[in-house]
């Protein structure tokens, strides 16, 4: 069963042979992925830009089918600088391309029934696909059940791979490049998860001879020696991931999904025994998936990750006026307190809600924090704010952390200052972007764009924050403002 659209097919997209799209429904595994233009300012969203998918074979893990298509966004100029440096397709490209409306009855038919697969698709590309639906006014497809590679290989296999992006893990087994196209990314996943699997059975008959430290090690050794050892391959520890007790399952029954906020609820694998036969008899690994950041090599030393701070060491010193001042610190064991924390999810990117006494945007964006950091965070604003009403004030606290969702998410602002000198601005914040190789490059601004710094922040990625505590009490408002020192940007 062999599929291609004329557009994939002049595209040179797809496989050969033009045979009929299959029937929704079907026993095959459902591969995709998307590829979508890249947000340029708060509040605009995602432009499909590509679909591509391959069925296989549940037992044999072969690939039985294949789509692949182009598609031509409402506006072409969606299509921007960022975008084509994301995924390489450019407006001309999606010119000639059909509209989605023209393909959506394939996209359901390859979709609908299916067991869906895909490295991040129940945070993305399913989310993309829902929204592309809607726009056209039809219903999307739905599931039969979902495996989601970036949460399952992350919690099976360990983060060996560094941050287990698609690249990272190509990367890792030598699978070259990723090209950040629809119908070479669902292939490359499928056999990154084969190589996976492979691995993870062979630790399993030999737990005393293929042990994880020996494989990582051997890893980093191969890495150094081909001269691109990579700081991104950890070795396991044994303490969790801040945020282990919400990480999604990975396989999924939808029969009773809760659909509120276009979530999931999502089925334990082993109680899941239909239609998934992928890596059901590969042991449970224990290995810690924390994400930690060398804040020494790094060049920050100083700051302190959640799991470093202890509450009983939290002091607040504040000044003989009745006023929070920059003179007021939280100090940690008698130093004012610095924390890092990895892998904060963007929420919004940069707001501009808020001016400063010259009338200038004050830089923000708002994240999610993984619940040690908000234990952290909720100890602060409760002795800064208990000390607020001692001195006197009588301004209103502004509380730090704000939840959102119907799970009640904790939620913080990331204050990017700017420093002006004359008539010129720049950033107060040192703004990094890693690489989907793991190599991580300083961006340089010329000047303070919002527009541009919101390119890079886009909702969904995901950031590496260093920063302060400073308390404020002004014009009647008081609090703490979490005043980012650097920012380290990874995108899907």
């Amino acid at each position: 069963m062999e599929m291609a659209t004329s557009a994939a097919a002049a595209a040179g997209e797809g496989t050969s042979g033009g045979g009929a799209v299959p029937e929704a429904g079907g026993p095959e595994i459902a591969f995709f992925d998307v590829e979508t233009s890249v947000p340029q300012r708060a509040g605009q969203g995602y432009a499909l830009l590509e679909f591509g998918a391959i069925l296989v074979c549940p037992r044999r893990l072969v690939v039985v089918g294949s789509y692949a298509t182009l598609v031509r966004p409402g506006d072409l100029g969606v299509v921007s600088a960022a975008s084509v440096r994301c995924n390489g397709i450019t407006r001309d490209a999606v010119a000639a391309a059909p509209a989605f409306r023209d393909v959506a009855d394939a996209v359901y038919s390859v979709l609908h029934g299916r067991v869906w697969a895909g490295h991040n698709i129940v945070r993305f590309d399913s989310a993309r696909i829902r929204e592309a639906f809607a726009e056209i006014g039809r219903p999307p497809p739905e599931p039969k059940g979902m495996i989601d590679t970036l949460p399952l290989l992350t919690q099976k296999f360990g983060r060996r791979a560094g941050d287990m992006k698609m690249a990272s893990l190509a990367n890792y087994f030598g699978l070259g490049r990723q090209s950040h196209r629809s119908l070479d990314d669902v292939r490359m996943n499928l056999e990154v998860l084969k190589y996976c699997a492979t691995v993870l059975f062979l630790e399993a008959s030999l737990p005393g001879v293929l042990t994880v430290e020996n494989l990582v090690e051997r890893a980093i050794t191969r890495s150094q020696a081909n001269g691109a050892a990579s700081p991104e391959v950890p070795k396991p520890v044994a303490r969790s991931s801040p945020d282990s007790s919400k990480r999604q399952r990975t396989i999924s029954r939808v029969d009773n999904a809760i659909q509120a906020g276009g979530n999931q609820q999502l089925i334990d694998p082993a109680t899941n025994k239909e239609p998934i036969e992928l890596i059901s008899n590969i042991e449970e690994m224990t290995l810690g998936s924390g994400i930690q950041i060398d804040a020494s090599s790094s060049g920050f030393s100083g700051f302190l990750e959640p799991d470093d701070v202890s509450t009983e060491s939290i002091q607040i010193s504040v000044p003989s006026s009745y006023r929070l001042t920059r003179k007021t610190s939280i100090k940690h064991k008698g130093s004012p307190i610095k924390l890092c924390c990895a892998g904060l999810r963007i929420q919004f990117g940069v707001s501009t809600k808020f001016l400063d006494s010259a009338g200038r945007p004050k830089l923000n964006i708002l994240v999610d924090i993984p619940e040690n950091l908000s234990k952290i965070l909720e100890f602060c604003d409760g002795i800064a704010q208990k000390s607020s009403q001692d001195s006197g004030s009588t301004s209103e606290w502004r509380p730090l952390i704000k939840k959102y969702g119907y799970v009640n998410r904790p939620t913080v602002r990331l204050h990017i200052p700017t420093i002006v000198s004359g008539e010129a601005a720049t950033y107060g914040t040192d703004i990094y972007q890693k690489e989907a190789s793991g190599n991580i490059q300083k961006l340089v601004f010329s000047k303070v764009d919002v527009a541009e710094l919101d390119s890079w922040f886009v909702r969904g990625n995901t950031v590496d924050a260093f920063f302060s505590l400073e308390l404020y009490d002004y014009e009647q408002n008081a609090g703490i403002r979490l005043v980012a020192k650097k920012l380290v940007v990874q995108s899907k």
